[in-house]
């Protein structure tokens, strides 16, 4: 399924939009004693990390400039902060500018990862990024 330009900047903007909120709401509440929330659908039902445990603490260290810990904590992180930085600035102009190189861009990433050669090496990451979160205890 293609989604429309309006679709996928919508989209996109309002997950940033969640994803500020709770970076905003998680940095609040870290200096309160037992205010972690386990939000993890997957790690409440069965105790087991998912691959993207730990993504909201590495994007607050990445934020407080301790990229190792970022990295130690999960490596999605990274991924995330550049998505919540850098793509809404990039919607941003595409509206401004009345173009839209974000719908190509994305048209064109999801043709890509839907390559073997691309996505079996991507699984093969996020599987060693699960085990990684495993072994860890996170």
């Amino acid at each position: 399924m293609t989604l429309s330009r309006n679709k996928l900047y919508i989209f996109i903007i309002t997950a940033c939009l969640a994803g500020y909120i709770w970076l905003y709401w998680s940095l609040s509440n870290t200096s309160k004693v037992n205010t972690e929330i386990e939000v993890c659908l997957i790690k409440n039902i069965t105790t087991i990390p998912c691959p993207s445990c730990g993504s909201t603490r590495s994007v607050i260290a990445i934020t407080q400039g301790n990229l190792n810990e970022a990295f130690l904590i999960n490596p999605l992180g990274y991924i995330l902060a550049f998505i919540m930085f850098f793509i809404p600035i990039w919607i941003f102009f595409d509206f401004i500018l009345k173009k839209e190189t974000f719908l190509d861009f994305y048209h064109k990433a999801e043709s890509i990862l839907k390559r073997p050669i691309i996505s079996i090496p991507l699984l093969i990451f996020i599987l060693i990024n699960w085990a990684w979160n495993i072994i860890k205890g996170l």
